[in-house]
């Protein structure tokens, strides 16, 4: 497995060492020592699974007072994930970093704590499974809106995202209370 670091310090695509036969194929998804030994020691207390339809735009969310990094991966269709800067202080405040996700490339993202996150579904369906750092905490979530032009993410998507009314209703980042 090799961990590459992404152009936005802390972000980082996961590569897996793939093994194929004529019986199918075989990886690791996590392995802890692995992640020690490319400087990410992690622990994970919840594990998510959803299913999107083709349209769908997930995000941007992050947790203030009880942050989450995850490690994203798509293990059916295809997703385009992004990682957006959440910490006011950084250099690289409001800079984004998108990788797409699929059954066929078997990569993963991994999204600090304090970053945003977000994804658009590109094929049919897609099915996302990520593991969190801390357990979900509706009343510390925030909503950063997912077409905010400050940010200006690239989304390969035509026309409007299907939205939840959470998302719909996204703050602009620069009104958002985020990260120091």
């Amino acid at each position: 497995m090799k961990l590459v670091p992404a152009p936005l310090a802390g972000v980082v695509v996961v590569e897996p060492d793939l093994r194929r036969d004529e019986r199918g194929f075989f990886l690791e998804v996590f392995h802890a020592k692995k992640f020690e030994e490319q400087g990410l020691a992690l622990r994970f207390v919840q594990d998510n699974h959803s299913q999107s339809r083709r349209g769908t735009l997930r995000g941007l969310h992050t947790q203030l007072g009880q942050p989450q990094g995850k490690l994203v991966r798509c293990v059916r269709g295809e997703i385009f994930d992004v990682a957006v800067d959440a910490r006011r202080g950084s250099p690289h405040f409001g800079r984004w970093f998108g990788a797409t996700l699929s059954e066929e490339n078997f990569r993963q993202l991994w999204i600090p704590p304090d970053f945003l996150h977000g994804f658009a579904v590109v094929s049919e369906v897609a099915e996302v499974e990520y593991k969190c750092t801390d357990f979900w905490a509706p009343g510390c979530e925030i909503t950063v809106a997912w077409n905010d032009p400050e940010i200006g993410i690239d989304w390969p998507l035509s026309g409007t995202p299907k939205l939840s009314p959470k998302d719909a209703a996204g703050l602009w980042l620069r009104d958002a209370e985020v990260f120091p």
